[in-house]
């Protein structure tokens, strides 16, 4: 499925082959959480900004419309007619927010909606199953994730945790197509669609051996691809580069390497020197939704004063519909309108920004 196909001091060059398509890595993904992206973004706008890879969220999608009516509606490709690689994430990281609304047992976790209030149990079967009812290429294993900092002897257990529900969600996906055997990647069988991707996630939190020992064990259970966890939820940029450091010579090379939900354009680049191949965070389109906008000469915030009759374009460099149509101040006037086209001009550019960057990288170690 992973293909390497060159690896330097810049980082690694690879294709990742899904039934939607390759994904060229490193990759960022661009977050439509509730099957499309805040903002006002269409399917047709993503594939504008140069998306390859949308990240859509099963927790927010088991509740509202629930898999089941995107099952019917053709899954989540269908249904938000995309048809480009999708990953969906557990839910785990949702679910473990609701800190003040929710149980965790060995068998799962029980919490509460965050819309209705309804009581709701989840165990890793359930999340796998409601990911492959949403129809995702790539599916992530049920996790918890712990904020940083956090007891170590919690931390520990919790990791251990997670290993057992990896398994548990590997022999799901198995049992699901009558294969037998761990389920992380299985040929599809007549009458059937193309099985998921299951990847697995290394937890830890800043504690490096934690860390090593969690990612060996997972790395024996031979998954598609990895990812790492529990970062960006409290610990310092350097201690992430550090954990980053620390598991990389424990993740296969052969597989590729997510770091979930990171991050900034530098954490990022610095990210994929030390070997991560894909990328996911909704800081382009929340800063963009708040007229915060990444251009190839630094930041800019829409809103101030400065660009009221500032003719230019927001970046000269950017190909996006923003850029080749609108002035900074059109786009400023639209924000103090508190028009919605400006959110849907701002975070269409971010994204693209984004999505160059990654072009960019890919460029810079190949050689070009």
């Amino acid at each position: 499925m992973f293909k390497l196909l060159k690896s330097t001091k810049h980082g690694r060059r690879g294709v990742y082959h899904t039934p939607h398509g390759d994904i060229q890595t490193p990759v960022f993904m661009n977050v439509a959480t509730q099957a499309a992206i805040k903002g006002g973004l269409s399917a047709r706008d993503l594939e504008n900004a140069g998306c390859q890879v949308a990240l859509c969220n099963t927790y927010h999608l088991h509740l509202r419309p629930g898999e089941d009516v995107v099952s019917e509606l053709g899954g989540l490709h269908g249904f938000m007619n995309w048809d480009k690689p999708i990953l969906t994430d557990s839910g785990g990281f949702q679910v473990f927010s609701l800190s003040k609304l929710r149980k965790i047992t060995e068998d799962g976790v029980a919490f509460s909606s965050h819309i209705d209030g309804r009581k709701i149990f989840m165990r890793p079967e359930d999340s796998i199953n409601i990911q492959k009812s949403l129809g995702a290429d790539i599916i992530m294993a049920f996790d918890e994730c712990v904020e940083n900092p956090a007891p170590r002897e919690y931390v520990k257990a919790s990791a251990d945790r997670t290993t057992r529900w990896l398994k548990r969600c590997a022999d799901a996906l198995g049992s699901s197509h009558h294969t037998g055997g761990l389920g992380g990647r299985l040929p599809a069988l007549p009458g059937r669609a193309p099985a998921p991707h299951l990847w697995g996630i290394n937890q830890g939190g800043i504690y490096g051996d934690i860390r090593v020992n969690h990612m060996r064990e997972i790395a024996e259970l031979d998954l598609p691809g990895y990812a790492i966890g529990g970062l960006a939820v409290g610990e310092t940029a350097e201690e992430m580069y550090q954990i980053i450091e620390t598991v990389e010579p424990h993740m296969p090379a052969d597989k590729p390497r997510y770091l979930m939900g990171v991050g900034t354009p530098e954490n990022i680049i610095e990210a994929v020197k030390r070997g991560i191949d894909f990328f996911d965070c909704v800081l382009p389109a929340r800063n963009a939704r708040h007229g915060k906008l990444y251009t190839s000469t630094g930041v800019i915030n829409i809103k101030n004063a400065q660009y009221q009759r500032d003719d230019r374009t927001v970046d000269e460099n950017c190909g996006c519909e923003l850029c080749r149509n609108y002035t900074r101040a059109y786009l400023r006037h639209l924000f103090a309108a508190g028009e919605m086209l400006a959110m849907r001009l701002a975070v269409g550019h971010n994204l693209r920004y984004y999505n160059d960057l990654m072009e960019r990288i890919r460029r810079e170690i190949e050689g070009k």
